[in-house]
């Protein structure tokens, strides 16, 4: 079964090719992916290596953690499966369009990442060392709201 590398501190100026011939003394089972940014071509600073079993994974990792790559330290790691929530953002789709409220006109202006971290922030739990300070503010705010 293989196994996903990660592979980051990568300079911003490395190519496909460069990065393949570090791993080159590995057999060609061994296969790398450099992320770019789709507007320069750039990289973004990360890549990603594919060994053909944990053995030669650990092999990756132990003698490419910390070589120097253009004067630039490499971490390697095992990669982590990707978020689902974090998948559309990463893939650089655009936000969805604002949606009418019952009074047919957009939510108050707002663009979508605000109403995405209000929604998100609503979901969030306060923490519990500070839920009865917040509580209190709450109280306090809803107090002043409605004396106005």
């Amino acid at each position: 079964m293989s196994i996903r590398l990660y592979i980051g501190n990568l300079p911003k100026d490395i190519e496909r090719q460069e990065l393949e011939s570090v791993f080159a003394e590995f057999d060609s089972a061994v296969t790398t992916k450099v992320i770019t940014d789709r507007k320069t071509g750039k990289c973004r600073g990360f890549g990603f290596v594919t060994a053909k079993d944990e053995e030669q994974a650990n092999q990756i990792i132990e003698k490419f953690d910390g070589y120097l790559l253009n004067e630039t330290p490499l971490k390697i790691e095992v990669a982590q499966p990707r978020a689902k929530g974090k998948e559309e953002g990463e893939a650089g789709e655009a936000a969805p369009a604002p949606s009418p409220s019952k009074s047919g006109k957009s939510s108050g202006g707002k663009t979508a990442a605000a109403r995405k971290s209000a929604s998100e922030s609503e979901a969030v739990q306060p923490d519990p060392r500070w839920a009865q300070d917040l509580e209190k503010l709450k109280q306090l705010l809803a107090a002043q709201t409605a004396n106005s």
